[in-house]
């Protein structure tokens, strides 16, 4: 195949054009795209048309699928779209007969590193858009590299080596995960505890790691000196210098390393329907302390 590779924004992403998901990639192909993938962290591939035996072989070129995570709607029936693969989860704001079909609402979604509350986040994650609407919902992506380039030496030496909990009460979206409850404490949030600084094993570079900043803790410090901290690293990492924002259009497929890069979305109508599949990654080459 003869593909392009056109960036997205000077902080993050790239077009790919040439690609047909929808058909087994050569090695020469693959290897562009895992090259331009390190670059660039998110790959964006528009105008396709998959079926999801399609998007997990996709997927699978750049890791393991793992199933659909669980504690989340996925894999319902929805309007002649019947995902039969254990490792495709439906986010949707969609609701069939009174039941909603997947996942997150459409409410804003909060910075989020997908999965970080469990001991092995998913490496990767790989989003297909089947319904979007005219407005809203758009997904913004932040380069951790570069949020952490931007660190003063000072605030690098205090964080390294420490460790934050990625806490598992709530989702992205604020919702209450099922047989939770909100933290009195934030020190003893539910949820995995992982280097605030972290090298990719693939890349090399030395990267922020962060989860959701709400019920965040730093492990081993009062709790309003982890909070003041906190506010100091998100003060440097939220910079629009480092945020590309996708506008979502139909048969739009988004792949993008969850290692290096943070993403949110924005809220929508509830009224208009928005529909996409997803898989994930597992967790396979272990991070090591930047």
């Amino acid at each position: 195949m003869a593909i392009d590779i056109t960036p997205c924004s000077p902080a993050l992403g790239a077009e790919i054009r040439g690609v047909d998901l929808s058909q087994p990639l050569d090695d020469g192909t693959l290897q562009a795209l895992k090259d331009a993938w390190f670059e660039h962290l998110v790959l964006l591939f528009r105008d396709q048309d998959l079926t999801d035996h399609d998007l997990v072989r996709f997927s699978g070129y750049f890791g393991t699928c793992d199933k659909a995570p669980p504690n989340e709607a996925a894999n319902k029936l929805s309007d002649g779209y019947s995902p039969d693969l254990p490792e495709v989860t439906i986010i949707s704001n969609v609701v069939v007969d009174g039941v909603e079909i997947g996942s997150l609402g459409a409410s804003e979604c909060a910075w989020h590193t997908d999965m970080s509350y469990n001991p092995e986040p998913a490496d990767a994650s790989a989003l297909y858009a089947l319904e979007v609407p005219e407005a809203g919902g758009d997904t913004a992506f932040l380069n951790m590299y570069k949020a952490h380039d931007a660190l003063p030496d000072s605030l690098k030496e205090r964080i390294g080596g420490r460790k934050a909990i990625h806490d598992a009460t709530f989702t992205s979206a604020g919702g209450l995960r099922k047989g939770l409850e909100p933290p009195t404490d934030v020190s003893k949030a539910p949820g995995a505890h992982h280097p605030i600084l972290r090298t990719h094993p693939e890349t090399g570079k030395t990267m922020l790691f962060l989860g959701r900043r709400t019920n965040a803790y730093i492990v081993g410090m009062d709790v309003a000196e982890s909070e003041a901290l906190l506010d100091e690293i998100w003060g440097y990492t939220t910079n629009d210098d480092f945020v590309w924002t996708h506008q979502w259009r139909k048969g739009d497929v988004l792949l993008w390393d969850n290692r290096s890069v943070m993403h949110r979305r924005d809220d929508f109508d509830p009224s208009v329907r928005r529909l996409m599949h997803r898989t994930q990654l597992k967790g396979e080459v272990p991070f090591y302390t930047g």
